[in-house]
């Protein structure tokens, strides 16, 4: 009898994961017919856990599990039909008086129901809103994925988590990192695409939280495995899913007992993981589960955002500095000398190590380039590959096989011809990735053998990305063809005709930052829409989650409209094709929809802010009033006033009668509040019985139309460092000891905003102990109760080592602070910014006093 193939690094893309026949032990499974009445398959354990008896295939869900469960049950189906989003049922009580947390889906006409023990009621709603409202403001992408590792590990509790980033060739890399103190660090480290599968990538598109309870790989198998059809059971959407034995190896190699990973999608492509790591068995609560699943999702659409901004602006800086080498193209005489001495401009528009000018035979270079010998012999490849267009390599040896002499100071090349004849070219370089990077662990370091060898181990892995990247280079990214092609435009036309079509340049650079901006606009607009409306709408507990959803798509479409206004329009539009649109849907539903008013102009943000108020008007309008009835008439008047603001009137009416509302949701909120607060202006509501009533002042300051006039230059911000501070080491290095990592996290921003760089936290005081022996600290902050105990064994060693601290405490009493240790200030929580500051400052003061 043939024996079974090994299963290696060379086989794992073709291992069945998705179909594993067995689940993971800490929940139980149940499969049946599309409309979830008889028991086809189930796990081995199912009867176990759930107290039943006898036989379950073909079994009826009434009878197993009784009437009102298997009518939730159903209820629940029909309101999932995408199998990618499970329905979920928290805190059930089955027949037995157990509670579970229960997982449902349809998959290929079978209905898969997932039980996992319940550990009681919590909000997952609220814990994902309280994790998106800690980033929902970052603004810088480096801030908000280091940020992010961090805030996982407090709310999730997991030993170690890593934002783990996928490269243009399939490989990853730490790009942040949250841990326990003792663990080694993984931040920077590279792993090749070899170990994550593909199949495995596509289960990551479709199902975003992957959870393994348990890396020692005990499985349940399903019963049958097989249909009477011979097909396994499709468990793609399935949460208790169990894992590919590769996988589980690798985690057992590290010495992990337990992983969760949260995908993060941008575009719709897997840009990487939040992947979670602990050191013995841990199982995230459904409600856990749920609300990682939501900050994932924000997560993914925070950093496209932020990711699509960071790409405007690079193109417009780019833009700027191509805009001033036209300024001053037109005082010089000799071309080449206006290219050669603007190399340093050039550079800065890339990333890149070096540049270069291959001009009438002559060559001029700053920073990395190819040995001068070997620019010709490098030139005559590159005038025949690129045949006058822009040219790029990030594997130069690979395809001009003479560069293998010098790859480790160049390894990519992006070659920009300056004339439509293939003849003169600025090149720019990158050296060799590995000669690049730059550590913050050590990927060498060895881990556990497992039994197929070590080719499953970090250090394994990280050997064979260098294999792989080897003679390799950063890759150019499109936004650098961008700007490349930017680049080509703006230069050709000056070596043909220098002086004469200067202007004619600028104008098309004009048309091209319009055209990027039209392929931007796509990807980054409503972004904001999202943050503010997710976190910001509250649910009650009555409200469905068709309507959170439906309410939730109907804003974002209308700040969709208001963006593609902005950027067409350059900043704004007019009101009266702002009301068109948002109105247009409900012509044909009602008798008579009258505007009546002055052009006005509004500014990009009163424009956004009266499209989002307009809309929740409609919308209102369309549910319970004058858009409900073909009778119905909505009357929108305008006009300016003395001073210059705009003021609109909206009439309802022919419609239901309108009663006042008991309670105001979060759309009446935002007609009340949203004008107010962000314009300046004033929003009034009345509820009319013939209908509704509203008038609405728009501030002149971000209208045009009623008269020129010129807008005032904003005040330049005061310096908000406070003068006591200026003269104090800002890289104090301060130990923050706080048990509540959220708190924790206001308070190092407060921190940095001050200008302090180095903040390190400690979760307790055995931790802070550790760190204080790794690196003493300038200063600490000690929070007096720490859950299970308190930081006075960290203040007595700082003061045996002379470190001054501060105590801080949610409670008004000092009973729990030794004698020792009365004059030491208290300062209260939550953190004041201004308190913990000036606390902060008057300590390391007193220090410096002492010692002169």
């Amino acid at each position: 009898m043939p024996s079974a193939p090994a299963v290696d690094l060379t086989n794992c893309d073709r291992e069945p994961i998705h179909i594993p026949g067995s689940i993971q032990p800490h929940g139980c499974l149940l499969a049946c017919d599309a409309e979830l009445v008889t028991v086809l398959r189930h796990s081995a354990n199912t009867a176990e856990l759930l107290h039943l008896e006898g036989k379950l295939i073909n079994r009826r869900i009434n009878e197993l599990l009784g009437d009102d469960v298997a009518h939730d049950l159903r209820n629940a189906l029909a309101a999932a039909p995408d199998a990618s989003r499970p329905a979920v049922i928290a805190h059930i009580r089955l027949p037995s008086g157990q509670f579970f947390d229960v997982a449902v889906h349809r998959q290929y006409g079978t209905a898969i129901v997932e039980f996992e023990p319940s550990r009681g009621r919590t909000q997952p709603l609220q814990l994902a809103r309280e994790m998106i409202g800690r980033i929902k403001d970052m603004s810088d992408v480096d801030k908000l994925i280091k940020a992010s590792a961090r805030l996982v590990r407090a709310v999730l509790g997991y030993d170690r988590v890593m934002i783990y980033q996928f490269e243009s060739d399939g490989s990853g890399k730490v790009v942040s990192e949250a841990k326990r103190a003792d663990l080694e660090s993984f931040l920077g480290q590279y792993f090749p695409a070899s170990d994550i599968p593909q199949q495995a990538r596509r289960l990551y598109t479709q199902n975003p939280i992957r959870v393994i309870s348990d890396a020692r790989g005990q499985r349940v198998p399903l019963v049958p495995e097989l249909d009477p059809s011979g097909e396994p059971l499709d468990l793609s959407f399935a949460h208790l899913r169990s894992v590919s034995p590769i996988h589980l190896e690798y985690l057992r190699n590290m010495g992990v007992g337990a992983s969760m990973s949260i995908s993060i999608l941008v575009n719709g492509g897997l840009w990487g993981l939040i992947a979670c790591h602990n050191y013995s068995p841990k199982t995230l609560t459904m409600s856990e589960r749920i609300a990682a699943e939501i900050f994932g999702e924000f997560f993914s659409l925070h950093l496209l955002a932020l990711k699509q901004k960071r790409k405007l602006d690079l193109a417009n800086d780019a833009r700027k500095s191509l805009d001033r080498f036209l300024q001053i193209a037109s005082h010089y005489a000799n071309v080449e000398d206006l290219f050669s001495e603007s190399l340093a401009d050039f550079q800065s528009l890339f990333a890149c190590d070096g540049v270069g000018l291959w001009m009438n035979d002559t060559w001029t270079a700053a920073g990395a380039g190819p040995p001068r010998a070997e620019v010709e012999p490098l030139m005559r490849f590159i005038s025949g590959v690129a045949d006058g267009h822009i040219w790029a390599t990030h594997a130069l040896a690979l395809q001009f096989p003479a560069a293998d002499s010098y790859y480790e100071d160049v390894s990519g090349v992006m070659a920009v011809p300056l004339s439509q004849i293939p003849r003169d070219y600025l090149l720019f370089f990158r050296k060799e990735r590995l000669q690049t990077l730059n550590w913050a662990g050590n990927p060498e370091k060895s881990y556990e053998i497992g039994p197929m060898g070590d080719r499953l181990t970090p250090r394994k892995s990280f050997a064979i990305w260098k294999e792989t990247v080897h003679k390799q280079a950063e890759a150019w990214s499109d936004s650098d063809r961008d700007i490349a092609e930017a680049v080509r435009s703006a230069t050709v036309e000056i070596v043909l005709r220098h002086n004469e079509l200067m202007q004619e340049e600028r104008n098309k650079a004009d048309i091209r930052q319009r055209v990027l901006n039209e392929e931007l606009n796509h990807r980054v607009k409503n972004i904001l829409a999202v943050i503010k409306s997710l976190v910001g709408a509250p649910t009650r507990p009555e409200q469905a989650l068709t309507d959170y959803v439906g309410s939730l798509r109907g804003r974002i479409q209308a700040l969709s409209h208001a963006h593609d206004q902005v950027i067409r329009g350059s900043g704004g539009g007019q009101l009266r094709e702002l009301l068109q649109a948002e109105l247009t849907p409900y012509k044909e539903s009602v008798t008579a929809i009258q505007l009546d008013g002055p052009p006005v102009l509004l500014d990009s943000r009163a424009y956004a802010v009266t499209a989002l108020v307009t809309h929740e008007l409609s919308t209102n309008a369309a549910k319970y009033g004058a858009l409900s009835r073909p009778t119905g008439h909505l009357a929108i008047s305008w006009r300016w006033t003395e001073g210059g603001d705009c003021e609109l009137h909206w009439v309802e009416s022919g419609g239901p009668t309108v009663h006042q509302p008991r309670a105001k949701g979060f759309g009446s909120a935002l007609i009340d509040r949203s004008i107010p607060y962000d314009l300046g202006g004033k929003s009034v509501v009345r509820y009319e019985p013939d209908g509704l009533k509203a008038h609405l002042l728009l501030p002149g300051r971000f209208l045009y139309g009623f008269l020129e006039r010129s807008e005032p230059q904003a005040a330049a911000s005061p310096h908000r460092e406070r003068a006591s501070m200026a003269p104090l080491d800002k890289n104090t290095r301060i130990l923050l000891v706080e048990d509540q990592m959220l708190i924790a996290m206001d308070a190092e921003m407060m921190l940095g905003d001050a200008g302090f760089t180095e903040v390190t936290t400690a979760g307790s005081a055995p931790e802070a102990l550790t760190e204080i022996r790794s690196q003493l600290p300038g200063l600490a902050v000690l929070d007096i109760n720490l859950g299970n105990h308190t930081s006075v064994p960290v203040a007595e060693e700082l003061a045996r080592r002379g470190v001054p601290f501060i105590f801080a405490t949610g409670y008004a009493e000092r009973a729990i602070i030794p004698e020792a240790f009365t004059n030491v200030p208290v300062i209260a929580k939550p953190y004041d910014g201004d308190s913990l500051l000036n606390a902060i400052i008057t300590r390391l003061r007193d220090r410096e006093t002492s010692e002169s």
